[in-house]
């Protein structure tokens, strides 16, 4: 999510909608309304319109954060938009043009997800415009150091803490399987247990 508004921000969209959403956060039948958006009467308990994510971004950035997550049925919906750049709200025939830059996030191989038939082969090949692969934090032993300090200043509240060089090379050659939330909880925890600054 972090590069994901770092490259809007740094875009010609910066001063645009950046709107985000964790396909794996929302079910699957509002998925679909929080996307493209609803006309009052749509489906039961849809009493007014309703703007969806794709309309809200028009012109800015479109973050969906796990996609792999997605069903096939709306995966062939996300094609359309992609290819298109048009929909229809649920319930309206009226089709809508979107100008969202979209960036797509996911923790799984992809490749994989399309050879194990989870994920459709040509949505794959329209995503994969600009790959940006993030390597996970065992891949980068020397940013482990610089992100401890910065989450040790982040929630520290104003208060200065030293990490002790011992406990810095013994967090350098932990390999982080939770990656860098991992990292951020146990700097956490060691403040909240800490007996004085160190």
């Amino acid at each position: 999510r972090r590069i994901a508004a770092r490259i809007h921000a740094a875009s010609d969209r910066a001063d645009k909608p950046f709107v985000k959403l964790n396909c794996a956060a929302i079910p699957e039948a509002l998925l679909e309304s929080e996307l493209f958006g609803h006309e009052a009467g749509a489906f039961t308990g849809a009493d007014r319109d309703h703007q969806g994510f794709f309309q809200q971004a028009d012109s800015g950035t479109l973050f969906l954060d796990e996609i792999t997550t997605a069903s096939m049925a709306m995966q062939v919906r996300l094609l359309r938009v992609l290819q298109s750049r048009q929909f229809e709200a649920l319930g309206s025939n009226q089709t809508i043009t979107t100008d969202a830059r979209m960036i797509f996030a996911t923790n799984e191989d992809l490749r994989q997800a399309v050879a194990m038939g989870r994920f459709r082969e040509d949505l794959f090949y329209r995503l994969n415009v600009v790959p940006v692969r993030l390597p996970p934090l065992r891949e980068r032993e020397g940013d482990v150091a610089l992100l401890a300090q910065h989450f040790v200043e982040k929630l520290g509240a104003g208060r200065q803490y030293t990490i002790k060089t011992d406990v810095l090379e013994s967090m350098c050659g932990y390999s982080w399987p939770g990656n860098v939330r991992e990292l951020e909880n146990h700097c956490a925890q060691a403040i909240a247990m800490a007996g004085g600054a160190t």
